[in-house]
């Protein structure tokens, strides 16, 4: 797809408008009327600016705003190249706003800029185009587009207009990339080939994934058409507690695998930090980003960050306890599916476990749960020759292991089979393995 010829149209539209009001600001002539100048129109044009233009139902003055915050990401010098020939021979415009990038050291529009551009100097029609920067509009609640915040003690609207990396991405490469794993979006895009066919889990532990896949599907009409939106929180928070190794990290992937969602494992080494404040401000960064994305955000080994709140003893206990407060309001607020995963249901705050719609437990297996993860794990391909149904049985009643555990020994026991040139999986190779997981574990065998 030749994403080109659209974007330099948009371009040119925009050259067009921006010329336009420096021309009328410095001649002192009529207003312009942003509407009056018409927006590119080819209907057929299928490239993802237009379609996204034309499926949000964006007004011309949308239209201005995000190409505002677009075009330093295809044409550096786009703004700077318009306005030289308008502006003073000696000092600044700051009519005009935008501030200059650090290393591209360009100019950059900040929110101000998209004001002078769409109302000039008229201050009633500045006023009427102030409801495209309010947190209820599209561009704020799809994350499309965000004003950084101004400097303490200047203008509301100095700061530095923003769109979303996905977005531009979208606009160029036509696709949308997972973000990447940064400082600043400190998660990581995760996914498995196993399907819900593999996950062996109890009866009560099923029923329990049922009833979140529910609310996956149907939230949308339970908070709108039922209106119960006015009674219950946005989103749907669960906790997973067990012992490791049962099936909590897999079933969140196959609950997103279910459900058409991406999940994102959230790490908390690069969340928390011993700086006051900065973990706020990770965690902000990162719920901003997640915000109407219909994300499954998991955090794995939840208790370093939604352990128990201590009695204040020193500062440090005051902003620890402060740091677990935001993170309650954050994720009580958050529109999307949260789930914790602990090895220790005990180690988690009381004030967050009553917020969980869902806390679901993950015993270690059965025997008969044991039997059937070691028979849908061990290769099962015609030349290959593993142990009878009745010796797995055996080995599945004596050995109590962890699904983990399981695939960790049918592992071993493959590069086994393979570094002797062998078909076969015996008996032995699986009681040694079994043996290897147990010392690993501490466990006598």
């Amino acid at each position: 797809m030749d994403t080109s010829k659209s974007i330099n149209a948009y371009l040119e539209y925009l050259h067009q408008v921006i010329k336009e009001r420096l021309t009328e600001h410095f001649s002192q002539g009529p207003y312009l009327e942003i509407e009056s100048i018409k927006l590119p129109a080819d209907q057929s044009d299928n490239s993802p600016l237009p379609v996204f233009i034309r499926n949000n139902d964006l007004t011309n003055s949308e239209v201005i705003m995000l190409l505002v915050a677009f075009a330093p990401h295809v044409d550096p010098v786009f703004f700077d190249e318009i306005i030289q020939n308008h502006l003073p021979v000696q000092g600044d415009f700051p009519q005009f706003g935008g501030v200059r990038g650090k290393n591209h050291r360009g100019f950059l529009p900040t929110a101000e800029t998209v004001l002078f551009i769409l109302a000039g100097n008229n201050l009633e029609k500045r006023f009427t185009y102030l409801g495209l920067f309010e947190k209820d509009h599209q561009f704020s609640t799809h994350t499309v587009l965000s004003i950084e915040d101004a400097v303490s003690g200047e203008p509301q609207f100095s700061g530095r207009l923003i769109m979303a990396p996905e977005y531009i991405e979208l606009f160029i490469a036509g696709k949308i990339s997972h973000p990447k794993f940064t400082m600043d979006f400190p998660a990581e895009y995760i996914t498995t080939e196993l399907t819900s066919d593999d996950l062996v889990l109890p009866q009560a532990t099923n029923q329990q994934i049922a009833e979140l896949e529910n609310w996956v599907k149907h939230h949308d009409t339970l908070m709108n058409k039922w209106n119960m939106k006015r009674w219950v929180k946005p989103g749907y928070r669960a906790l997973f507690h067990g012992p490791p190794g049962t099936g909590k990290t897999l079933t969140a992937l196959i609950v997103g695998k279910k459900t058409n969602r991406d999940v994102f494992r959230i790490d908390l080494s690069m969340v928390v930090s011993k700086f006051i404040g900065e973990t706020e401000k990770n965690l902000s960064q990162l719920f901003d980003r997640a915000k109407n994305k219909d994300w499954i955000l998991f955090f794995d080994e939840a208790d370093a960050l939604f352990g128990k709140r201590t009695n204040v003893r020193d500062a440090h206990d005051k902003y620890a306890n402060q740091e677990v407060a935001y993170l309650l309001q954050r994720i009580e607020n958050h529109n999307g599916l949260i789930i914790l995963a602990s090895n220790f249901k005990i180690n988690i705050d009381e004030a967050f476990i009553r917020r969980f719609q869902s806390v679901i437990y993950f015993p270690l297996p059965s025997a008969a749960e044991r039997l059937l993860l070691w028979k849908k794990t061990l290769p099962a391909t015609a030349d290959q020759k593993r142990p009878s149904e009745a010796d797995l049985s055996a080995i599945a009643k004596k050995y109590e292991i962890t699904g983990a555990g399981i695939v960790n020994v049918v592992q071993y026991c493959c590069l086994e089979s393979l570094a002797s040139n062998s078909k076969e999986i015996t008996v032995e190779q699986i009681k040694t393995g079994i043996e290897r997981e147990y010392q690993k574990e501490g466990k006598v065998f």
